[in-house]
């Protein structure tokens, strides 16, 4: 048995994992990603979630597959994980377009998406093709599409006037499963304070360090867990990534996190960790507290 067992975290609430796997490279199969889900499922993981890119840089070619597609396929073939973007660079989709999106896979799933947002990176994947790479720029647009979100989500009478976005008056039906709405989790490079302010009013943070691939250490998700209780005491998500080499062993590295106030533990699956064939072996072995 693992060192450490499921306990809860310091909220009383019990830490899930999840999987946070790239849309590009050997994970570019829409079938493939169906049964990596299915498998983690049956594994014991809380969460599938997937990277969101068009390219990632103009000189490297590979095969890409459309997360919301792969998601709407994930949907149907699982039953009890959660599933979801980490992140969606949301400034370069039409916010109504997104709407529809995002209700028609909660129905899929019988309400177990989760909405993860952020500005995207990097920024010539918005350059190449003539859209907006200023940090600036795309945070605006993403405030802008949050709001319409959140307004179309409601299936009310909903108008919107923005600097980049503007509506007349629609209603949108069906609803979300989920209520009040979709959880929504926002991405933030630690210790950057404007991302973690639009956060707050959501339902969670999913933070990076400012010097990415470089993982958070665990004084900054201590400043961080401070730093949200500080305006938020509700149920609020702290998703923290990280790299484990089985459940047991995993245990030691999750457990300070845990310990912290993390209600999450996203699961690095990706290339740049593993070849496929192992990451896929990791994913069967289960999560930490299994």
């Amino acid at each position: 048995m693992p060192r450490c067992s499921r306990r809860p975290t310091t909220a009383g609430d019990l830490m899930k994992y999840a999987l946070n796997i790239p849309n590009f490279g050997s994970y570019a199969r829409p079938h493939t990603l169906v049964e990596l889900a299915q498998e983690a499922e049956e594994a014991g993981w809380d969460g599938f979630f997937l990277w969101d890119h068009i390219i990632v840089s103009r000189e490297w070619c590979t095969p890409f597959v459309d997360p919301w597609v792969a998601l709407a396929a994930v949907a149907v073939k699982t039953e009890t994980i959660r599933i979801g973007t980490l992140i969606t660079p949301v400034a370069r989709r039409r916010p109504w377009i997104l709407a529809r999106e995002t209700v028609s896979v909660d129905h899929l799933s019988n309400g177990r998406l989760i909405l993860g947002v952020g500005l995207g990176n990097p920024p010539a994947e918005f350059e190449a093709f003539g859209e907006e790479g200023k940090n600036s720029v795309r945070a605006r647009k993403l405030d802008e599409s949050l709001d319409i979100l959140t307004g179309l989500w409601g299936g009310e009478e909903f108008s919107y006037s923005g600097e980049y976005y503007n509506m007349d008056e629609v209603t949108f039906l069906p609803k979300p499963v989920q209520s009040p709405r979709i959880p929504i989790w926002v991405a933030c490079m630690w210790p950057h304070r404007k991302p973690l302010e639009r956060a707050i009013q959501y339902e969670g943070v999913a933070p990076i360090h400012a010097d990415f691939p470089e993982d958070l250490a665990l004084k900054d998700v201590k400043a961080l867990v401070a730093w949200v209780h500080e305006y938020r005491q509700d149920a609020f998500d702290i998703v923290v990534s990280g790299a484990t080499p089985d459940p047991e062993n995993g245990c030691d590295i999750v457990a300070p996190f845990k310990d912290a106030g993390a209600t999450w533990w996203s699961e690095n699956i990706n290339g740049l960790r593993a070849p496929f064939n192992e990451m896929r072996t990791r994913i069967h072995k289960g999560p930490p507290e299994v």
